[in-house]
């Protein structure tokens, strides 16, 4: 799953985070109420979003010219 995002263009990369940060808000709201399966999914969520955050940054730095 690490690499898997490496091939996405700039609009799969930023509906996916949109995708992503819809489910972590789910998985939190569950694990506050206590009904979270596997407690590591929260983190996991987490850093697909932080590597994404990351790509994103990159394409944006890219396509500017200095």
């Amino acid at each position: 799953m690490k690499n898997s995002f490496k091939e996405l263009k700039y609009e799969e990369l930023v509906s996916k985070r949109t995708e992503l940060r819809k489910k972590y808000f789910d998985v939190r709201f569950q694990a506050v109420v206590g009904h979270l399966e596997n407690p590591l999914e929260k983190r996991n969520l987490r850093r697909q979003i932080a590597r994404l955050e990351t790509l994103i940054r990159l394409h944006d730095g890219a396509g500017q010219t200095r």
